[in-house]
């Protein structure tokens, strides 16, 4: 855990110095994908097998990478859908279990086991060969961010590595958001229940950052988090090199919705603690304020789109439908 203090002190030097931080990222630089693949198209994405339902959670990327809409934003439908499911799912685990299948458990009680594999080109660092050390550093930044260690609500989830599994394959290399070598990659490699996490590394498509499964009723191979290899710890990829894209993919796959997820109307995110926000913040833009509703913009959130040295912290109320959903979905 050693790592993460001083992780800690480079974030408070990140929100201290907001004003340098966007004068030097008014153009984001830094890592830039080996390879670019376009975005699958919207049919491609609702093929007839269930494994290529679009279930990802929102895709995560640089300022500027995406030029449309987000492949992956959830539309007020969608989290109509999904927000019933779940409410359908624990009024059914209440009537079978008693209230008390829901009720708070101590912080970091429940242990995630993690599988990560690894998907490499070739064997150099280049071709996707990141050291163990990156990957035991990013459990760390996951298990300091989930207790609340580095300045927001502790939730109930802790996380434990299992194994590290490498696969050498230049088909599945980049790994391409919403492919048929996607599903093929994971129909291969994905292992354990529905409580097992299973991280996927390597370089990614169309400068994303990395993208995730959120719960549903029928958990199947495609389930699991996506994230750029170079934004672990000690990675290339300048500005999001702290391993807070796999803490914000790990959100996802525990179902919290992005920050600025409806904007400024409706229920936004489903979290009653998070202010409204009516677009992805990036940088660091200390005092943003773009809803008229109480609070300035969460951009220390772990679900925003900032810096990994602006964003510390969960709320209480994410971390409470994080556990509802853990109950429901997978435990």
């Amino acid at each position: 855990m050693g790592l993460r203090h001083n992780l800690l002190s480079r974030r408070s030097a990140g929100i201290a110095s907001t004003s340098l931080a966007l004068l030097l990222g008014a153009v984001t630089a830094g890592y830039a994908p080996a390879h670019a693949a376009p975005l699958p198209s919207h049919a491609a994405e609702h093929g007839a097998s269930e494994e290529c339902e679009p279930v990802h959670a929102n895709a995560k990327a640089r300022p500027g990478s995406i030029t449309e809409h987000d492949p992956n934003h959830l539309t007020e439908a969608q989290v109509e859908a999904r927000e019933n499911e779940l409410a359908e799912l624990v009024e059914i685990q209440v009537r079978r279990q008693g209230a008390a299948a829901f009720a708070p458990v101590a912080p970091a009680s429940v242990a995630i086991p993690v599988v990560v594999h690894v998907i490499q080109e070739n064997s150099t660092r280049a071709g996707g060969n990141i050291p163990d050390s990156m990957i035991y550093s990013q459990i760390d930044v996951l298990n300091d961010s989930f207790s609340g260690a580095t300045g927001g609500a502790p939730t109930a989830f802790s996380f434990a590595l299992q194994s590290i599994n490498r696969v050498t394959n230049p088909s599945w290399y980049p790994i391409n958001y919403g492919s048929s070598s996607e599903r093929s990659m994971k129909r291969s490699l994905r292992t354990g229940g529905a409580d097992t996490l299973n991280i996927y590394l390597g370089d990614l498509s169309s400068g994303l950052l990395g993208w995730a499964t959120f719960p549903k009723r029928s958990i199947n191979k495609m389930d699991g988090v996506v994230v750029l290899n170079e934004s672990l710890p000690g990675g290339t990829a300048t500005n999001y090199n702290l391993g807070d894209t796999g803490t914000h993919e790990v959100g996802h796959w525990l179902n919290l919705y992005h920050t600025f997820q409806g904007g400024c109307s409706g229920s936004g995110d489903e979290v009653s603690d998070t202010p409204a926000e009516a677009s992805p913040a990036y940088q660091c833009p200390t005092g943003r304020d773009t809803c008229s509703a109480a609070g300035v913009d969460p951009i220390h959130n772990f679900m925003d789109y900032t810096y990994d040295s602006c964003m510390y912290e969960f709320t209480p109320g994410q971390a409470s439908r994080m556990l509802t959903a853990w109950n429901t979905y997978r435990a």
